[in-house]
């Protein structure tokens, strides 16, 4: 074991020794120049942090990492629909969407198919719709929408005009949504209304001063040549064509609407978005199976300690028929609002909101003692709660924030200066700041009482290196996957106190990477001795890891240990579930006393 170590330890300094002037545009320059079929394809491949790529390696073996960075850049072949049994059932949905998607057939596929059949796929009874029922007993609630990809797009002989798009742009494109403007970088000259234009996405890059982001400026004009600043850099990153809707000038000038029609994509997914709201949820299934995993049942107390956006927390209250008590809380005020809207939306009455800071979900000892209210809240400006009709509560009404309307000193009309436009341009387009609201009602809770709750889903806040498609994760360094897996773990003591004896915690993340999976189990039960693994239902995840990894600066990090990986649930975006990497892991609470 030791002789493995100190191999490792070697490859990380070789490997850094040897990447010391690594350059993604280096990369691409030294691409073929001459092959533009080549050029017009959506080959990407992720570029990794040189010491993360060494840690998963030694995780997970070279083929296997391969597979897994591979998958990581594409999305997954079927959309995941988890139906409001409350309000509807499977069949009814499916015949609702059947009129809306029916122009997609699950019979087309791609040269380039070359993944296993997917076991999920095998219960569809009719091969040419693209809707099939899940068959794992417990989820014939969940509707699969299958889609079909990667596919080769004609671009036509000549080089066509092109739009290139920002890269969380092109992400969402992948899942099939359109290009919308506010992620438009840069067009070619003269196009207008209605002309087909090739969509291509930039990926960010490091710069000279090692930080990372897009080498163009929003509005940029493309040549379209090999003299093009950005020419090479476009290469196999190519997502499909579509009709703009807008000309140039339009595209950044406007600050909403869609900016290409996408027609013709290199994955054919659909998109739902405004679909049967309230009916329906798309959520990936490994997030549905966590929900399963906590098992809870009706008339429980249930804590979701990062319940945004409020999917799971809504998966939940309808596997309890909305029968008990769920808390669902997060530290961002609009995100606790989004959870409000979306258990509104599917006529949930069980779920209760509050703004916390999941570090500080167990309220003080002398806020135990001076409040009776079992959420150790306090009153403040003598503000009635709406939920518990109660004084115990503080409530914080944030109003939105306006950027036009009408004033009587200027006949109705509001000036915006140009900073204010670029500054609401900007909000639209990577959503509202840490000080910024939408505006609305949040009641903000001081923490809970020790054992105050049956079970507790710990969703953590992570890397987030399992979701797909993922065209990007140069930023990530082993130091910052330890940041996480360092906050994971002081939220995770939060939930330990909060669970009662005889209780259930469900711990689960998005990533692949172990520091925040297996380390995370390993640490809770070499802690809390009280804890144990428990069987979880449905299982369809494989095991997990096996082992330890030891780092240049002597830090060891333990994983699991022979006989515990069947009792966690890893999913792998390379197998043939074709799945987001999701990791879950259930615990049982013993006797706190022993």
């Amino acid at each position: 074991m030791k002789k493995g170590r100190e191999l490792l330890v070697g490859s990380y300094r070789r490997l850094h020794q040897n990447t010391i002037h690594f350059s993604p545009t280096h990369f691409y320059q030294t691409m073929s120049h001459s092959d533009p079929p080549n050029r017009y394809s959506y080959s990407p491949s992720l570029h990794w942090n040189p010491q993360l790529h060494q840690y998963f390696l030694n995780a997970y073996g070279a083929d296997h990492f391969s597979r897994i960075s591979a998958a990581l850049t594409r999305p997954s072949r079927y959309s995941c629909i988890r139906v409001n049994t409350l309000r509807s059932a499977a069949d009814a949905v499916i015949e609702k969407l059947r009129p809306l998607v029916s122009n997609v057939s699950v019979a087309v596929q791609s040269e380039f198919e070359d993944v296993e059949s997917n076991p999920l796929k095998e219960c569809l009874e009719d091969a040419s719709s693209p809707f099939s029922k899940c068959k794992i007993p417990g989820l014939e609630y969940v509707v699969f929408v299958w889609g079909s990809g990667p596919h080769r797009v004609d671009y036509g002989e000549a080089p066509p005009k092109e739009v290139i798009v920002s890269r969380k742009c092109a992400e969402a494109v992948l899942r099939g949504a359109q290009v919308y403007v506010p992620g438009v970088m840069a067009c070619s000259a003269h196009v207008e209304k209605g002309d087909t234009v090739a969509v291509s996405v930039a990926v960010e890059q490091q710069g000279a001063d090692g930080g990372w982001g897009i080498p163009m400026t929003r509005g940029t004009v493309l040549q379209g040549s090999e003299t093009d600043a950005y020419y090479f850099e476009r290469n196999g990153l190519y997502i499909g064509q579509g009709t703009a809707m807008l000309s140039r000038s339009g595209m950044f000038r406007v600050s909403e609407g869609v900016g290409v029609d996408m027609k013709d994509r290199v994955y054919d997914l659909h998109s739902f978005h405004n679909l049967l709201e309230g009916e329906i949820f798309l959520q990936n299934l490994p997030s549905i199976i966590a929900a399963h995993a906590l098992d809870p049942q009706r008339g429980e107390r249930i804590l979701d300690m990062c319940a945004a956006p409020g999917g799971k927390t809504t998966a939940i209250a309808i596997l309890m028929k909305d029968e008990g008590e769920i808390i669902a809380t997060d530290r961002s005020h609009n995100k606790v609002l989004d959870i409000q809207k979306l258990a509104a939306e599917m006529g949930l009455s069980c779920i209760k909101t509050f703004k916390l800071d999941a570090l500080k979900s167990v309220c003080r000892r002398d806020d135990i003692d001076t409040l009776t209210d079992p959420c150790c809240n306090n009153a403040k400006n003598d503000v009635t709660n709406q939920v518990f009709d109660s004084p115990n509560l503080e409530v914080e009404i944030v109003s939105p924030i306006v950027t036009e309307g009408k004033d009587e000193k200027t006949n109705g009309r509001v000036y915006v200066s140009r900073a204010d436009a670029r500054k609401n341009m900007r909000r639209a387009r990577n959503g509202p700041g840490r000080n910024q609201s939408v505006g609305g009602r949040v009641d903000r809770s001081k923490g809970f009482p020790p054992d105050s709750f049956d079970r507790v889903l710990l969703d953590a806040p992570c890397s987030a290196l399992g979701l797909r498609p993922r065209l990007f994760a140069g930023e990530e360094t082993i130091e910052s996957l330890r940041n996480h897996a360092k906050y994971q773990r002081r939220m995770f003591d939060q939930a330990v106190q909060l669970v009662r004896p005889g209780g259930v915690i469900v711990y689960s993340t998005c990533t692949i990477n172990p520091g925040e999976n297996e380390a995370l189990v390993r640490y809770a039960l070499d802690k809390y001795k009280y804890l144990s693994l428990a069987p979880q239902h449905p299982r369809i995840g494989g095991p997990g890891l096996v082992g330890s990894c030891e780092f240049p600066d002597g830090y060891v990090e333990e994983w699991l240990r022979p006989g515990e990986e069947e009792l966690v649930q890893r999913f792998d975006p390379s197998s043939p579930l074709d799945t987001i990497g999701f990791f879950i892991a259930k615990f049982v609470v013993g006797s706190k006393n022993t």
